[in-house]
């Protein structure tokens, strides 16, 4: 396994559910915050709040797309008040910051949510300055994975080949858009929401603890 990874010089990584463990429900808080700020905007109930939330998020990749679009909702007045959460439940992952930093190559995010909320939260994790840098939703241009746009455009902005990357995701579907230009991809299925399903062709790796698995290849690489 490892040795198939020896091309690789740029480790990509989604941030909510892929860099910590679904398990602590961080993203609930999110969606909780999400619902309440539907309700008001729009006046309605939780139940309906939660359709149009999740109407949303399985057509455009992200609720935030949908109330741009449809509603004219202003991108950074939504991100502040539904990423106002709680982050004592993420805890210092030290197997993760051990593998990440003996990675070699680049290290980049890749996330639907913005680069405050990143930050804060690869401060908890103790990864603070493991990455290169964070390719946020701003950076997209509000074109949220899985559109291809976003992919081409991570692509551009940092010089990645995407024949010598590897994408780390939560989302399975977030992964067809990498692999279609070429990517490895790694689904780590640990139980967070997946959408739509959709067949996993796409898919050249399923695990569930990213740290771990990381260790392994490090260590693997290394004696290659």
């Amino acid at each position: 396994m490892p040795h198939a990874l020896a091309h690789i010089d740029t480790w990509i990584f989604d941030l909510d559910n892929t860099l910590y463990p679904a398990s602590c429900h961080l993203f609930a808080q999110i969606d909780d915050r999400m619902g309440r700020f539907i309700m008001e905007l729009l006046g309605v109930d939780a139940a309906e709040a939660r359709r149009v939330q999740k109407g949303f998020f399985h057509a455009h990749g992200m609720t935030l797309r949908g109330l741009m679009t449809d509603h004219g909702v202003d991108p950074h007045d939504f991100l502040a008040k539904v990423h106002d959460i709680d982050l004592s439940v993420v805890e210092h992952d030290a197997a993760l910051v051990s593998a990440l930093g003996a990675l070699p190559g680049r290290k980049i995010i890749f996330t639907n949510a913005d680069l405050h909320y990143a930050t804060r939260v690869l401060a908890r994790l103790g990864l603070e300055d493991a990455f290169e840098a964070v390719h946020d939703v701003h950076a997209m241009d509000y074109q949220p994975k899985p559109a291809a746009a976003a992919y081409a455009r991570l692509c551009e902005q940092h010089g990645i080949d995407p024949t010598r990357a590897i994408f780390f995701e939560d989302m399975a579907r977030n992964l067809a858009p990498a692999k279609a230009i070429g990517m490895t991809t790694v689904w780590i299925d640990n139980g967070s929401e997946q959408g739509p399903a959709v067949a996993g062709d796409f898919i050249d790796y399923r695990i569930t603890d990213l740290g771990a698995w990381l260790g392994e290849v490090v260590a693997e690489l290394e004696t290659a």
